[in-house]
């Protein structure tokens, strides 16, 4: 528990350090004076530098702090429900839900859902509908087949074959669709941090902060599931409850951040395995808090190197996550004989 406070506070500077490095670095140079003034209330000398730090770097900021850490609990608990270390929301299938599920609001119905269900919701609180029902269709379909077949390997298969099943769909409504739907579909897959807007980011962070209160809730649970859901039913553990809120928690979390921030690739399979190497334990109290801190450290990594190129514009997340994630899959599959995730 020790090591866990101990990288607990590392994180917490970590994140400390970077935001506060989001905020004074982007593509428009603002003096660091100018910047402190505007974070006190004080006038400074361009109007549009308030504008550009309050409604622009500080909701994408804390935008990317939620979102790493929502992520990465996300990933962590359906490793746990599956007893796999390569399942996350991306691997099942699940953000492949999400992604029809936005895909039928952009591309068939032109991001309004007012004509189906005869109430006039707004473009971002369809497209949050659209990719919560997608997320969860897919879950519930998953967490069926897993009531049924044991073999992990046979669910991972299963979940690519899903996700192909929605990629081709998707690519069916890009054919019909508009050229301006289209070009909005496929900038909203390449993931950013800055659709959150300071109107919306309440809303978001609370969603998001439900997700990961029942995430802690589920921390005893998760603890004795590791050892076999017979063993967590012995310890008088209630199996299909536990999956229930395994599947409202990782689908509210993956719904509400891929509608906002697109299917952020990888910080949901990776980080719980930094996590883990790092602790060299597998107990939820401490591998938790650990995951949630260094999915936002990622992520906010992540978010300052897409605004490197400065006036030339933001490169998009997932051509950055890859490079942080990908080594370390590798790793956990050349060495998954050695490491043991699960009891």
């Amino acid at each position: 528990m020790k090591k866990g406070i101990i990288y607990i506070l590392i994180f917490i500077v970590g994140c400390i350090v970077l935001f506060i490095a989001n905020l004074f670095l982007g593509s428009v140079s603002i003096p660091s004076r100018a910047i402190l003034d505007i974070l006190m209330g004080n006038e400074v000398e361009k109007e549009a530098w308030k504008f550009i730090i309050l409604e622009s770097r500080i909701p994408q900021a804390v935008t990317a702090l939620f979102t790493g850490g929502g992520i990465a609990v996300s990933g962590l608990l359906l490793q746990t429900a599956f007893r796999n270390p390569l399942a996350d929301a991306g691997i099942l299938g699940i953000s492949a839900g999400a992604n029809l599920g936005v895909a039928l609001v952009i591309l068939l119905l032109g991001g309004s859902v007012g004509s189906l269900t005869g109430f006039d919701l707004s473009y971002s609180l369809a497209i949050v509908l659209g990719a919560f029902i997608g997320a969860s269709a897919i879950l519930v379909i998953i967490m069926g087949f897993a009531s049924v077949i044991r073999n992990s390997i046979m669910l991972l298969i299963i979940g690519i074959m899903v996700g192909y099943l929605t990629s081709s769909i998707i690519s069916i409504l890009k054919f019909w669709s508009t050229s301006e739907n289209a070009y909005s579909f496929m900038l909203w897959g390449m993931g950013n941090f800055s659709s959150v807007s300071s109107d919306q980011l309440l809303f978001y962070c609370i969603v998001v902060c439900i997700g990961l209160l029942l995430s802690v809730l589920l921390i005893k649970p998760l603890n004795a599931m590791l050892l076999g859901e017979r063993y967590a039913a012995n310890l008088g553990v209630n199996v299909k409850s536990t999956r229930f809120l395994l599947l409202l928690c990782a689908g509210l979390i993956t719904a509400i951040t891929c509608a906002f921030c697109g299917p952020i690739a990888f910080i949901g399979l990776a980080v719980p395995h930094i996590a883990r190497l790092l602790l060299g334990t597998s107990n939820h109290k401490s591998l938790l808090p650990v995951t949630i801190l260094a999915g936002s450290f990622i992520a906010l990594l992540c978010n300052l190197i897409s605004i490197l190129p400065g006036a030339l514009g933001s490169l998009p997340l997932n051509a950055i996550t890859p490079i942080f994630g990908a080594p370390v899959i590798i790793y956990v599959i050349i060495n998954q004989k050695k490491i043991q995730y699960f009891n």
